[in-house]
């Protein structure tokens, strides 16, 4: 039997590690397989244990031990989900890829919670917004494209790097029809806003951000709002941009002004346009693709910081979707191949000719 044995700053980190009733501990052991187990120094120091047939199950499991050891110094927090990624970027050996999530806080929320990136995807798309002006983050549900946003927008106002922010999203209906509710125009449009709300009171704490709204330092508003604007000296961030139309993103990106900086996120899995009408973010990747000072970043599901079970969703969905385009176009095959052998046919069909009539 092989071992190795990883010192443990104390009891405390180790029990974060092996997490509630040692559900982190199971997801280690059944990922490579190994054992774990919590080994005490009369010292008081404490270490963890890691013992299995090969060396080549034990180093792979000891890194993963190191690395929430090292988090928990950072974070004093360790989530099943955190775990779950840790475990697949060192088993597909992307291990080089967590040090790039580092001890970097982007910023601590109204209960002192510091908000980081917590995969290599999110740590490179802040990075993304922190060097361009322009930045589209594109990537399915879960993955914090709009959450990192609103704290780095949240960040610049607190660093006195922008005097305002404005958030906004297209106000379509996701499949149903919300016509009939009673108030007025705001009182109609707050849902689609809701999320956006919900992330600016998570980072500024519910009285801070409304003071902050009535100031109009901070502006919550629908994407029909800002056309004829231009904001200067701004953070502007549009969400859920894949309901919107190619001309309603236009619009939105040439509200830029001197001194801001525009955040475009949007999941292209998800569009709620009616049938057959483009979505404006998948036009604006292929147009600016290229263009300097403009980052368009991809998250995948590797990158959902939501439930584990939201990563294989995502992933079954992505498969059904592939085997439905590839039927689709196995079907369009036959029905052009179809098509080919009846104009062939046509060509080999004699055709009659009536005899012309000599006497006439």
């Amino acid at each position: 039997m092989n071992q190795r044995i990883i010192k443990i700053d104390n009891a405390e980190t180790t029990s974060l590690i092996f997490g509630a009733y040692d559900v982190n501990l199971r997801i280690i052991e059944d990922a490579f397989p190994v054992s774990l187990r919590n080994k005490s120094g009369e010292d008081g120091t404490d270490a963890i244990v890691i013992s299995g047939e090969s060396m080549d199950q034990v180093n792979p499991a000891a890194a993963v031990v190191e690395y929430l050891r090292d988090m928990v110094r950072h974070t004093n927090e360790i989530t099943e989900q955190s775990v779950r990624y840790v475990v697949d970027m060192i088993r597909s050996g992307n291990a080089g890829e967590l040090t790039s999530l580092g001890a970097d806080c982007i910023f601590v929320t109204a209960k002192g919670k510091p908000v980081k990136a917590k995969t290599a995807g999110q740590s490179r798309y802040v990075e993304a917004i922190r060097k361009n002006t322009v930045t589209l983050g594109v990537g399915p549900a879960g993955t914090g494209k709009t959450f990192l946003a609103v704290a780095m927008a949240v960040k610049a106002l607190k660093e006195k790097q922008i005097s305002r922010i404005l958030l906004t999203r297209p106000a379509i209906e996701a499949g149903e029809r919300l016509g009939f509710l009673p108030g007025d125009l705001l009182s109609k449009i707050d849902p689609y806003l809701r999320p956006l709300y919900d992330a600016l009171s998570e980072m500024l704490g519910p009285e801070n951000q409304q003071k902050l709204m009535e100031k109009g330092v901070i502006e919550v508003a629908p994407l029909a709002y800002m056309r004829g604007r231009t904001l200067d000296d701004a953070f502007i961030i549009l969400d859920e941009a894949q309901n919107a139309t190619p001309e309603q993103i236009k619009m939105f990106l040439t509200r830029l002004g001197f001194g801001s900086k525009v955040v475009v996120t949007g999941d292209l899995t998800q569009t709620d346009l009616p049938y057959g009408q483009r979505s404006g973010l998948a036009t604006a990747i292929k147009i600016l693709t290229g263009i300097d000072d403009i980052a368009i970043h991809y998250l995948t599901e590797k990158d959902v910081v939501r439930h584990h079970l939201v990563q294989k969703i995502i992933l079954a969905y992505d498969a059904y979707d592939r085997e439905q385009a590839a039927k689709r176009q196995q079907n369009s095959d036959k029905r052009e191949g179809r098509d080919n052998r009846d104009r062939r046919d046509d060509r080999d069909r004699p055709v009659y000719r009536p005899r012309r009539n000599s006497n006439s």
